[in-house]
């Protein structure tokens, strides 16, 4: 009887789960672009859905650098950046309007002046209607118009001071000593008003006496004094609280 010749052992081929995988494979595209087929996808919402899958699989596509993706980043900024200064200008020219209107509401064009300037807008309060000479109590007057004041600034995000000032006439007598502490008492008061009545976050005011050392103008006469004898209300765009 003949022997059976031995039949060669075959070369060493791919796994036979890679046939049921390759299976599984076809299946699923099959079934995605069936779904395409009968949907109206978005395409961006497609390729997303493609890029998982392919995820999945194992197949990822080259992807960008870090740096370029940074770049395009630092250009959205860069144009946020840019349009700030053009916001704040519009806030303190908005702001300067409501304030100047108050003041003309309450016939105090002169003893309420309002002025854009580097810091943010400044608000010159005259002692005429806000104190007794040589007092840091403030007036009936006085306390009606800081709450309509207040009432503008109640949201503002900006920090303010609230920095007294006055003239060079030495204080004679009194609680505060001198000039100094009778600007800081001042401010103080105004301060506290705004805070404790009006509502104005304590945590983005401040209050600070300047005595006589910045002056609006010479004090060389008593219009001039008068002038210098003030409590600044400064909303500060530029932060610097």
């Amino acid at each position: 009887m003949a022997r059976k010749k031995k039949q060669p052992e075959g070369s060493a081929g791919a796994p036979l789960f890679m046939a049921t995988y390759g299976d599984m494979v076809t299946l699923l595209l099959t079934f995605f672009v069936f779904l395409y087929s009968f949907s109206s996808i978005d395409v961006q919402k497609f390729q997303k859905m493609m890029f998982s899958f392919q995820g999945a699989l194992g197949v990822l596509p080259g992807g960008k650098t870090i740096q370029e993706g940074a770049g395009v980043y630092a250009g959205r900024v860069g144009q946020d950046a840019g349009d700030a200064p053009k916001r704040t200008q519009e806030f303190k020219e908005g702001i300067a309007k409501q304030l100047q209107a108050l003041a003309k509401e309450q016939g105090l064009q002169d003893q309420m002046i309002v002025q854009i300037n580097q810091r943010g807008v400044t608000v010159s309060l005259s002692e005429q209607f806000l104190f007794a000479p040589g007092s840091a109590e403030l007036s009936p007057l006085a306390r009606r118009l800081l709450f309509k004041v207040g009432q503008v600034l109640v949201g503002v995000r900006y920090p303010i001071s609230f920095e007294g000032h006055t003239d060079n006439t030495p204080l004679e007598g009194g609680p505060y000593g001198d000039n100094w502490g009778l600007s800081a008492a001042r401010a103080a008061s105004v301060a506290s008003y705004m805070v404790n009545r009006v509502g104005l976050s304590d945590r983005n005011v401040q209050a600070v006496g300047y005595g006589s050392s910045k002056p609006l103008v010479p004090n060389d006469t008593p219009e001039h004094r008068a002038l210098n004898r003030r409590v600044d209300l400064v909303i500060l765009t530029d932060n610097s609280l």
